[in-house]
């Protein structure tokens, strides 16, 4: 218990560093995620996955996420794998964006607790190809996420997630461009599935006023 205190102390100072931010926006985020297992030995996975990103006061679809992964379970403490995505992005006022995403990520249990309490470390390394801009973007992000479980059926979800450009381009930002920091609670809804509502907060710099978002989050996950 007293590592989890300490990871939801960290966890509340990341959130609390927004003093830099002047804009700020509410959106409404919804994830769909299927996962099937492939054989008999059940090492190899594929997921599959839709996002859509209501910004603007979560008044219109500013972004649509298709993301396709391949995945083995190396051990029970080891998953890699990789895939593809693509990402239409549709903000008001600058040019539509359409990017096509290869990336390759490796998923590490970093503490497995015999009370059902888990922290994962999720590395991803992404390779982005943009219509608009004949330059290719380079981007690594680390998600370290803690899973509590807090009653029979619910469990705990938080993680704190920042995206690092490796190199500038026209639309990938070098050095640390958004912070995602999660609260939420998993919850079964059916065999093999679950619901994950929660508040997710983004912080994005930018090259005038960086920006806020506040979003509610619901995210769907059918395993099978």
């Amino acid at each position: 218990m007293r590592f989890l205190s300490l990871f939801i102390a960290a966890f509340a100072a990341l959130t609390s560093v927004q003093a830099a931010a002047t804009q700020e926006d509410f959106n409404v985020w919804g994830a769909q995620v299927a996962v099937i297992d492939l054989g008999e030995d059940n090492d190899w996975f594929v997921r599959a996955e839709a996002q859509e990103r209501f910004t603007n006061d979560a008044d219109r679809l500013g972004q649509l996420l298709l993301r396709s992964f391949i995945g083995k379970r190396v051990s029970s403490a080891v998953t890699i794998g990789g895939g593809y995505a693509y990402i239409l992005t549709d903000p008001i006022g600058p040019v539509e964006v359409n990017e096509h995403r290869i990336y390759q990520e490796a998923t590490i249990v970093l503490f497995r607790g015999q009370n059902g309490v888990s922290v994962t470390s999720r590395n991803r390394f992404e390779q982005r190809f943009f219509e608009e801009d004949g330059e290719t973007g380079l981007r690594y992000r680390n998600q370290i996420q803690l899973r509590a479980p807090i009653s029979e059926a619910a469990t705990l979800v938080l993680y704190t997630e920042p995206f690092i450009g490796v190199n500038e381009t026209r639309f990938n930002r070098g050095g640390i461009a958004v912070w995602r920091n999660f609260a939420g609670v998993s919850l079964p809804v059916a065999e093999g599935i679950s619901v994950t509502p929660g508040y997710l907060n983004q912080y994005a710099v930018r090259d005038g006023e960086d920006r806020i978002d506040h979003i509610a989050n619901i995210g769907i996950t059918a395993r099978f």
